[in-house]
Formats: structure tokens, sequence, C-alpha cells
């Protein structure tokens, strides 16, 4: 393992229209050189502390990391008019690409490995060199993404403390070792008189979307068109992603690969981080020889 490595600095960019985008970054002067950047999104909810662990490993080995916390999210600023449509998704990213500099391997979930396929498609190879979809697929399951959706309208009011927080995700993520104390939670959460919110915009929810369809033959166009390596990382306990997804995807998308997490679910960098990170880690190093 690299001596490499540093504590994550919070850094700030701008996306489209000037909106500011806050992100952690590790090793921006100190990073082995050759090795491409890595680009850490988010799913829809979620913030870039779903990657500290994930991102703190890719430091160690001498990776020039930045997790972003995408608009509406974290402690982004929150879109003007609720714009929070893939293509505006797709558009700060590209932003962020241009700020980095040099070629990043971008590793999303959900909403952020749609993003990223996008990305991956308008910046071209020179720029995005390599792909990682955690638990996501053009053709995703719409029950799965019920679930989540429903789960998040139903706390858009808030907890009365950490601990109904808890229960709630435990309710949410039954396969998952519930944790001893509440206080990670805090990372996602956000005081306000006297209730604790989830730390994203209600409005990323309510906003009107596009054509279900029509986003889905738009995410396959631009996926089949890719020829970077991809990393498919599927939790094995996900009704996100099925096994048909899977075929459907490595028979569509040239330099796909696959791997499967026993022990996750969707969300399969918390479930099984130690996993989910030895898998992410062998698959860069493979791209820089």
């Amino acid at each position: 393992m690299s001596t490499v490595s540093s504590s994550p600095q919070t850094v700030k960019f701008a996306g489209v229209g000037g909106i500011g985008l806050v992100a952690d970054e590790w090793n921006r002067d100190t990073a082995i050189a050759g090795r491409p950047s890595i680009l850490m999104l988010h799913g829809g909810g979620q913030n870039r502390f779903s990657w500290k662990n994930t991102g703190q490993v890719l430091a160690d080995e001498g990776f020039h990391v930045v997790a972003l916390d995408s608009r509406g999210h974290g402690d982004s600023d929150r879109a003007p008019g609720a714009d929070y449509a893939i293509e505006t998704l797709m558009g700060d990213v590209l932003q962020v690409l241009d700020a980095i500099g040099r070629p990043v391997v971008l590793i999303g979930a959900s909403m952020g490995g749609l993003t990223g396929i996008l990305v991956a498609d308008k910046a071209g190879p020179a720029q995005v060199t390599g792909l990682v979809l955690v638990d996501v697929v053009p053709r995703y399951e719409k029950t799965g993404s019920a679930r989540i959706r429903d789960f998040m309208l139903t706390n858009l009011h808030g907890f009365a403390s950490l601990e109904e927080a808890a229960d709630a995700v435990s309710a949410y993520l039954p396969y998952r070792e519930k944790p001893r104390s509440p206080e990670g939670l805090k990372k996602n959460l956000r005081l306000r008189d006297g209730r604790w919110y989830w730390h994203w915009d209600p409005a990323f929810m309510t906003a009107p979307g596009d054509d279900p369809e029509l986003r889905t033959d738009n995410f396959e166009r631009a996926a089949a068109d890719l020829t970077i390596p991809v990393l498919l990382i599927r939790g094995k306990l996900s009704d996100v992603v099925s096994p048909e997804g899977v075929n459907h995807f490595l028979a569509t998308v040239p330099r796909a690969e696959f791997v499967e997490l026993s022990d996750a679910g969707h969300t399969a960098a918390g479930d099984d981080n130690d996993a989910f990170s030895d898998v992410v880690v062998q698959f860069v190093k493979r791209l820089t020889g």
C-alpha cells in the first residue's frame, strides 16, 4: 500500500449556473503520478459522506479522490427552480471534471451511476477513463425504485430524535446490522426547530419529472456507446437491480464486467464497505496497469 494519503479537505466547485457544489478531496497535490483521479457520485437522498471510508481507502492507495455532494444534497446549494433534471446533474459533473483537469474514473451509486453513464458518454474516453456503477443499470426494477421513493417521501417531515431516524433506516434496511449509536446519522440529518431532517432538498422529490421510458432509452443508448472499462457492482439483496437487468447490461455494454456482493443490498457501499472497497481498488488499479 502506498504511503501517500491525507485527511480529506472540504472544497467547493461551481456547477451549472454557478451553483455551489461542496466536496471532500484527498491527495490533490500528492497523488501518485500517472493514476487517474477518482470522482464519486452518491445516490439520491445521500451525500458525500456515503463514500467516506472508500474514499480514504483509495487515498491511501495514492489516488486523488473527490467525493461530491450533488446539487440539493448535503452541503451543496439547493437548485433554483428545483432543477434536478438528470441533464443538469450531468452538466454539474462535467464542470467538476473540467475543474479537476485530469483523467477521471467515475464511481456512481444509483442516481450518481445513471448520471455517470451520461457524463462518461458526453465527456469521452480521454476525460473519463473508467466507470463503476453501484447497484444501478438503465433497466432498473421499478418496484425497488418505488420503495426508495416511498421511504424518502414518508420522512419529509423529519424525526423527533436520532433514535427515531435510526429505527426508520433499520426498517428500510432490515438486512443491515443496526448501529449501537445513532450518532453517525448526524452526517445525513440536520436539526431544525427541534426535529431532525434529512439533509437534502425536499423539492428533489416533488419536482416534475420527465418521461421514464424515454429516460431509460437515453441511459441505454449512452451505456451501449461506452468504450471504456465499466464495472457493475450489484448487492445480491438488491430489489433495484435484478439478475435479468444485469444480464441485459452485460450483453449490451461492450467492456462491462460484473461483481456481486453477497452481503449487500442497494446501498452496497454502506452494507459491506470492506468488500466494496476491495473490489473498487482492484478495478481502478488495473486501469493504471
